[in-house]
């Protein structure tokens, strides 16, 4: 029996591609630009979030915590996308408008939500500068990578 006489193997297959692809592209870019702008610290911040400031002290398992908890963060974001763009079909007919809009709002969600609530309880006053480049950093490279993916694999 091959996945092609299972029902719905071939739609499973195609959202965990579009899922995976998309997040990890996603995550590879914002990562390194992350790594790039605040140093190669970057994971232990982002264990941080669910360690607290112990983290900064940690070591490789620490750090490769991080990695991993940046890897799931753009996954599942991939996965929000997708699962809308189940029900709101323009989602994949107008990628280019939908994953920047959709970059913006993973942005202000871990801005408003995640960080605050994180170990960290990481919150503002942030800079008009760093609150426009973030925006514009998640917007190109996590939103547009995820919207791109869904709309290649989805079909």
């Amino acid at each position: 029996m091959t996945t092609d006489s299972i029902p719905g193997a071939s739609g499973n297959r195609n959202a965990l591609l579009a899922i995976a692809v998309g997040g990890g592209i996603a995550g590879v870019l914002d990562l390194t630009q992350a790594c790039i702008l605040f140093g190669r610290r970057v994971p232990l911040a982002i264990a941080g979030g669910l360690l607290g400031p112990q983290a900064f002290q940690g070591g490789a398992g620490t750090y490769v915590l991080g990695v991993f908890l940046h890897f799931f963060i753009a996954c599942s974001a991939a996965a929000v996308y997708y699962g809308a763009s189940r029900k709101l079909r323009f989602m994949t007919e107008h990628p280019l408008v939908c994953g920047l809009l959709f970059g913006a709002a993973v942005e202000e969600v871990m801005n408003l939500v995640v960080l605050p609530l994180s170990a960290l309880q990481a919150r503002g006053p942030y800079t008009l500068h760093d609150l426009i480049l973030g925006l514009l950093v998640h917007m190109v490279v996590v939103g547009l990578p995820i919207s791109y993916s869904v709309r290649r694999f989805s079909r």
